[in-house]
């Protein structure tokens, strides 16, 4: 039995990059010999087993032969006899099949080392178009990898087309399709996962309302010479640039989707196939994005032109406005709303648009001041029950709102 270590791990210590979790692969071993060893087997589709101590995998050495559709239609060999070189054979890309010994040697017999010199994503083999998830892995590799340098093989790409072409997008669970589409959005670059998806015309199998925005001219749009695409890529390049967690991330791909309405609304007659008013919400059920990824986007997405034209509204609406987004138990609310808003992407320059920087700032600060009226205080003051509390509370959060404006207003 040998053991050698695979995968990420091999390649992100050759990138000289933070590893994260590593990978084992044993050969010449069977299910039976690492149960009596002490490992918990826990693969379905194939033996994967956690070491006793260090819980990291290790998986026997496996080929795989395609025999249905899908990335489960496959045919799995683990047998003693199967050596590390065709186990790596079998892996998506170059850089993800060298294996290193327990001396520190590195058996590379797909020339991963020498595509890692290169940067470049290339497939081990033409087997790589009979998984569709492997187009997903591919476009997040880049997305995680493209400010080093890499690029993908043209001949990859071709393969990725063609996976598109034979109909294999639509045997990936959602499941997964979130899974690679969360690691991308936490990338150093998102913004290419999405790219290559396009490119690759996988797009409109994943993220069909994005694909028809990327194909959007701006003629609607308060902004000249440019199509939606180049917005998309460029605004989403410089959001992600700061330490956001992942609903921040994917709310602002929500601001996007926004653009259907507010396009519906100046031609009805642009796309009567969309049902707008669900259009965010049937995205977030299809991919089965997490609750509290859902809330907030939905937040983002019912409220947005309000968010970006609130000096225009009244008090008595922005209170309305906190109360129904509950911002008063969930405060952290205020700075996703304020960042969002910040980094806006076309509203900021419409004509009657408030500036993003004072949308952060004014909600951080109105925030603060309505939340200081105290409920017991209404309670011991006036002696009220009930839903007349909560009616005393939104008319002295009204008044006090309005005189902070009118003194600001003053001021100015």
């Amino acid at each position: 039995m040998k053991i050698y270590l695979v995968g990420g791990a091999v390649r992100d210590f050759l990138l000289k990059l933070p590893i994260k979790d590593r990978d084992w692969v044993v050969v010449g071993s069977s299910p039976k010999k690492l149960i009596d060893k002490g490992f918990k087997q826990v693969g379905k589709d194939f033996p994967v087993f956690l070491h006793p101590k260090t819980f990291e995998e290790y998986a026997l050495a496996r080929t795989e032969k395609k025999v249905g559709t899908g990335y489960k239609g496959f045919q799995t060999n683990y047998s003693k006899k199967i050596t590390l070189n065709e186990d790596l054979i079998r892996r998506d890309l170059t850089i993800n099949s060298i294996a290193q010994d327990k001396y520190g040697n590195f058996i590379d017999p797909y020339n991963g080392i020498k595509d890692i010199k290169l940067r470049i994503l290339r497939h081990v083999s033409t087997a790589f178009q009979e998984d569709p998830l492997r187009i997903l892995r591919v476009a997040r590799f880049l997305s995680q990898l493209s400010h080093l340098g890499f690029r993908i093989s043209n001949k990859t790409i071709k393969l990725m087309k063609n996976i598109v072409k034979n109909k294999e997008m639509s045997f990936l669970t959602k499941d997964r399709i979130w899974n690679e589409t969360k690691k991308a959005l936490m990338s150093y670059s998102p913004h290419i996962y999405f790219y290559i998806l396009k490119k690759c015309n996988a797009l409109s199998f994943i993220f069909p309302e994005l694909n028809f925005l990327y194909n959007l001219k701006l003629k609607y749009l308060p902004l000249k010479n440019n199509n939606l695409e180049n917005h998309f890529l460029f605004s989403f390049s410089n959001f992600s640039k700061n330490n956001l967690n992942l609903d921040l991330r994917f709310s602002f791909i929500c601001q996007f989707l926004i653009y259907y309405k507010y396009i519906y609304k100046i031609d009805n007659k642009f796309n009567n196939n969309i049902d707008y008013s669900n259009l965010i919400k049937n995205m977030l059920i299809r991919l089965n994005v997490p609750v509290y990824i859902r809330k907030l986007s939905i937040i983002i997405s019912n409220n947005y032109f309000f968010l970006h034209n609130i000096f225009l509204k009244s008090s008595k609406d922005i209170v309305i406005l906190f109360d129904k987004i509950d911002i008063w138990r969930n405060p952290y609310r205020i700075i996703q709303l304020g960042i969002l808003s910040k980094y806006c992407i076309f509203f900021s320059k419409c004509k009657y648009s408030c500036s993003n920087y004072n949308i952060k700032n004014f909600l951080k600060i109105i925030f603060i001041l309505l939340n200081s009226i105290s409920i017991s205080w209404i309670i011991n003051t006036c002696g009220l029950k009930g839903y007349n509390i909560k009616k005393e509370l939104i008319r002295l959060r009204v008044l006090l709102l309005d005189i902070y404006r009118l003194k600001i207003y003053l001021i100015k």
